[in-house]
């Protein structure tokens, strides 16, 4: 909590020096902007959820999109700092000053702006799995995660999201979690279940971290009604598929991945323990687990590659795989960065996407 405390104060006496107004507008635009911070705290208290439905939209998206903006201004007037300690840069920029205020005003604008356009884009990735295992025919596979149902990411959204999906005319969904982003109520009044129930394929899910704040018991609700396989440290058989899901980590308690193997492996009969297995998993911990498991294929996500630069360069020191394709010995993965987003609707340096994977025989 200092931190971020400490970064409005270092952007707050920036604002204050930089702006040619009377104190009492600037007091006012800093005011605005500490506001906007302290929003979030009405967000992560779910305070939201007692506000009327337009209300607690706008204090959702106003709070998280001030924080990335804030992020963005913090590292601008760093950048500045530095320019003027190395000389290159003169103090009169930084001092009541309109032709910086406006430029500043003008970047950030045209910055999100792309941001948000971006974040609309949803990236198709296609990749190609192949396999010693015996297959009846080729499988098509549409994988995604982190959708972040809720305030910000309503039902208007999904509802393109699914035609998107329906539009691969797949054999299967896979979904890795993080359906619901902090509150199932945006989930209810919108009964957005009744998109997922347009999909026209079977689905598959495994829970992440954001459905044990939504509320773990709401949330294996809505998966029910939604008609959405839930595994949770189990299998499933489809086709030439075993698809085995894990409970989020969130869940201290939950099974290893070796004994939910063990249990599957007994109750498979010896035709059906030779299928193709895809592990999903949210978060993309101790990949090593899949590869001693002998997993032909992981797919988790939570990681969003960061959503933004340079958070996106802190993922990728956290994780083995922070994004994309990746492989232990004969375990492929893919970290997907999420269709959807946590917080604002923002894509700089990352992107969104669904995964289409089509498994065929070697």
């Amino acid at each position: 909590m200092g931190m971020p405390l400490l970064a409005l104060g270092y952007i707050g006496w920036h604002v204050w020096c930089l702006l040619p107004l009377s104190a009492v507008w600037k007091s006012l635009v800093i005011a605005v902007m500490v506001g906007c911070f302290l929003l979030t705290f009405a967000n992560f208290s779910r305070a939201t959820d007692g506000m009327p439905m337009s209300l607690a939209v706008t204090c959702y998206q106003v709070a998280n999109s001030s924080l990335i903006i804030l992020l963005y201004l913090f590292m601008l007037f760093l950048v500045l700092d530095l320019g003027r300690l190395v000389r290159l840069i003169p103090r009169t920029l930084l001092y009541n000053n309109w032709m910086t205020v406006i430029g500043i005003v003008v970047l950030m604008t045209a910055l999100f702006t792309y941001g948000y356009f971006h974040y609309k884009h949803k990236y198709r990735e296609e990749i190609h799995l192949t396999t010693e295992k015996p297959l009846a025919k080729p499988l098509k596979v549409v994988m995604l995660s982190d959708l972040h149902l809720g305030y910000h990411n309503r039902r208007e959204e999904l509802h393109r999201w699914v035609e998107m999906i329906n539009g691969e005319h797949a054999d299967a969904i896979l979904i890795a979690g993080d359906i619901i982003d902090m509150s199932i109520r945006p989930l209810k009044e919108e009964r957005m279940y009744e998109e997922f129930r347009r999909l026209n394929a079977p689905v598959y899910a495994c829970l992440g971290n954001h459905e044990y704040y939504s509320g773990e018991p709401d949330a294996q609700r809505f998966y029910e009604q939604a008609g959405i396989r839930l595994l949770r440290d189990s299998c499933a058989v489809f086709q030439d598929l075993c698809i085995i899901g894990r409970d989020d980590r969130t869940n201290q308690h939950r099974k290893s991945l070796g004994k939910i193997m063990a249990e599957s492996n007994s109750h498979l009969s010896p035709l059906t323990s030779h299928l193709y297995t895809i592990l999903l998993d949210h978060q993309p911990y101790h990949l090593e687990q899949a590869e001693r498991q002998r997993i032909d294929f992981q797919f988790s996500g939570h990681t969003h590659h960061g959503q933004v630069w340079p958070i996106s360069w802190i993922t990728e020191n956290i994780y083995e795989c922070a994004f994309g394709k990746h492989q232990r010995g004969n375990t492929h993965y893919y970290v997907s960065s999420g269709i959807g987003i946590w917080g604002g609707k923002f894509r700089i340096g990352t992107r969104s996407e669904y995964i289409v994977a089509t498994i065929s025989h070697q």
